[in-house]
């Protein structure tokens, strides 16, 4: 028999059909490894079901009490704020409703192991050819105006680098703050490694995962002497699915404790000093249930929301956060400007 509790698995969304099919089949998988609870899912921008319609369905169950989880590795403006912003507008909505929020899955050795055989298998397919110590690893993170978030992409880096006895390793970002993909991977080639393999640390397949490969490819094209792999990114791996089942255990457990003592909100962070206090909300209220799609402006569409979250409020895309303060860095979304004539936040 179920207990009285449902699980609410809460994704970011995707106009990419493969992102969402894969994160469904994440959902299910945990399901599958919860079966004591009631489970659905939602997303908050760009697919549906949104996630009100998972909290309607479970609350349709006659389920009292929510324990959601954001289907995001780190916490950065989605799991600090919209999730957070949704979940607490739909409990005023539903007083009888009691919701529990868990911590995002953050750096777990769990999932440190499932990137390790991503990497592992990358290599084995490329074959003997180049030593580990000749080896460069470059670790690509989704990028954030949140420095918490992007540091610990950093110690993924450090940790996966040491773990496999690698001859360097890199840190690079998809969007939002820097190095991102190609002037990080530009930088790498001036290492003298003879191989260097990319790493997507994403959950999911997307637009901006896609970017991480073509970008790869151009320095690739570049760069003929250098070996370039292209490892996997996490997608549904077991240890994935056993972190999402502990962060769900951890509310039941009174565990559930989101890092806030190097949140630029309630602390001073170097740099980011003047965002402390700020109101914290929900701006994806129009692009809710927006569904997936496959032309090339709808694609557009996601890839600018990537791009200005949180940075930018010069291209009409003004959500109501604090602008990212090195939105011009060298190595940062200007670096798009020269290819495609437009802003690197557009």
């Amino acid at each position: 028999m179920k207990e009285q509790y449902g699980v609410m698995v809460c994704g970011h969304g995707s106009r990419d059909t493969g992102a969402v099919e894969e994160f469904q089949a994440v959902a299910q998988g945990l399901k599958e490894r919860l079966p004591q609870y009631e489970t659905d899912w939602g997303f908050l921008e760009f697919a549906t079901p949104v996630i009100r319609t998972g909290l309607d369905a479970l609350r349709a169950k006659g389920i009292r009490k929510v324990l959601a989880v954001p289907g995001m590795l780190f916490a950065a403006g989605h799991a600090k704020n919209d999730i957070p912003s949704v979940l607490n507008a739909y409990q005023a909505q539903n007083p009888e409703l009691e919701i529990s929020y868990a911590r995002e899955l953050g750096i777990d050795l769990k999932l440190i192991r499932a990137a390790g055989e991503r990497v592992e298998d990358a290599l084995q397919k490329a074959g003997d050819g180049v030593s580990r110590e000749d080896t460069l690893l470059v670790v690509v993170g989704r990028g954030a105006s949140d420095p918490d978030a992007n540091s610990n992409v950093a110690k993924v880096t450090r940790m996966l680098w040491e773990g496999l006895g690698l001859g360097w390793a890199e840190t690079a970002y998809s969007g939002v703050t820097f190095p991102l993909v190609e002037p990080g991977l530009e930088h790498a080639t001036r290492l003298g490694y003879k191989r260097i393999v990319v790493f997507p640390y994403f959950l999911f397949t997307g637009i901006l995962v896609q970017r991480i490969y073509h970008y790869t490819d151009i320095v690739a094209a570049k760069h003929p002497e250098i070996e370039f792999i292209k490892a996997s990114y996490l997608n549904d791996h077991p240890l994935v699915l056993d972190t999402f089942a502990e962060r769900v255990e951890e509310i039941r457990n009174g565990e559930n404790n989101m890092n806030c003592q190097l949140c630029k909100y309630r602390e001073q962070f170097l740099g980011f000093e003047n965002e402390v206090g700020l109101r914290q909300e929900s701006h994806h209220h129009h692009v809710e249930g927006v569904g997936t799609g496959t032309d090339e402006s709808s694609d557009a569409v996601e890839d600018a929301h990537s791009h200005v979250h949180e940075h930018s409020h010069d291209h009409n895309h003004n959500h109501g956060h604090h602008p990212y303060p090195h939105a011009d860095h060298p190595l940062g979304p200007v670096t798009l400007e020269e290819k495609s004539g437009k802003s690197g936040a557009e």
